[in-house]
């Protein structure tokens, strides 16, 4: 299949080797003043993978868009609204539109496929699940999940992308597996800050927590509870609570020792989303407000991750 990937950061830039990789003819595109897009179109690598020399790394977003049969999509969540008017721009068609990309958008709570449909009609598919770029580059495998509400294209999607190396499941809750993805992010800063203040020991009662509370939100959204269980959730916990490669994890921990963190750590702005979520759909979400008192509000973190673990005293959630 001809597939573009739009976003050439860490996760955009090792989809298109991936795929590439398992026999597709693929199109990384960039900004051209990104610095990992000038890298890429100098040298075809990156600090963990190197792209074969019939990779197409390309500025040209019009081509990017045009040529492709399959698009994927690798960028912050919260820069997906103001980009999608120039895909449209770029001459999209009516191929499948893939998210590889995990969050909620702050402003408005709606998640990423909800976007991509104010602006398109066209099939939309998230693309979820565990694993890092430095694993899979080292032949480490993983399950991860893909889904859409277009059975046709999931199942498409999942025969042509799937290999040894990720072995892709079939969706069954779009609502569950987006909000369950984005918001491990808004956990795995909690284990961070768990981790800068030594308290790894707390870090089960973190996710046994962490999975109840997502699973009410994901219910009352209209989405499966059971969906925060699965791979999009708790399957991602080890590869965000625990990895030395999780930004999320690595940013807490760094907060707490007052040190800055100059990648992007989704989590800060799911958090925001999540609070605004469960003010509307009237669930209580405590590990998100506490992340978020943090790390919006300035609350001390010593006081409010104690708060929240002693929150519970008659009952375990």
């Amino acid at each position: 299949m001809r597939i573009s990937v739009l976003g050439c950061g860490r996760w955009g830039s090792f989809i298109a080797w991936y795929l590439h990789k398992i026999g597709h003819r693929v199109t990384s595109w960039g900004l051209p003043e990104s610095p990992e897009y000038q890298r890429l179109a100098k040298e075809h690598k990156n600090d963990v993978i190197s792209f074969d020399p019939d990779l197409a790394v390309s500025c040209n977003l019009a081509y990017a868009v045009q040529s492709a049969e399959v698009i994927i999509i690798s960028i912050s969540s919260q820069a997906l609204r103001s980009f999608l008017p120039k895909v449209m721009e770029a001459g999209l068609g009516k191929q499948p539109i893939v998210l590889c990309m995990k969050g909620i958008e702050e402003s408005t709570g709606l998640r990423l496929s909800q976007i991509v449909q104010e602006f398109a009609e066209n099939p939309v598919a998230v693309w979820v699940g565990p694993g890092h770029v430095q694993d899979f580059a080292a032949g480490i495998p993983n399950c991860m999940v893909i889904d859409s509400k277009n059975d046709e294209v999931k199942r498409m999607l999942v025969h042509k992308f799937s290999s040894e190396l990720i072995r892709f499941y079939f969706g069954a809750d779009l609502i569950g597996n987006e909000v369950g993805a984005a918001s491990k992010n808004v956990i795995g800063i909690a284990a961070g800050m768990l981790d800068g203040l030594g308290l790894v020991s707390l870090k089960g009662a973190l996710m046994s927590r962490g999975t109840r509370e997502i699973s009410r939100l994901i219910g009352a959204m209209g989405g499966n509870p059971i969906s925060a269980y699965g791979l999009c959730h708790l399957g991602d916990y080890q590869a965000t609570l625990f990895s030395p490669h999780s930004h999320n994890r690595r940013f807490g921990e760094l907060y707490i020792q007052g040190k800055p963190y100059d990648k992007l750590a989704e989590g800060v702005s799911t958090a925001r989303a999540m609070v605004r979520l469960g003010e509307e759909y009237r669930v209580d979400l405590p590990i998100c407000q506490t992340v978020n008192n943090i790390v919006t509000h300035q609350k001390d973190p010593q006081e409010a991750l104690s708060a929240l673990f002693l929150r519970s005293l008659k009952e375990e959630f």
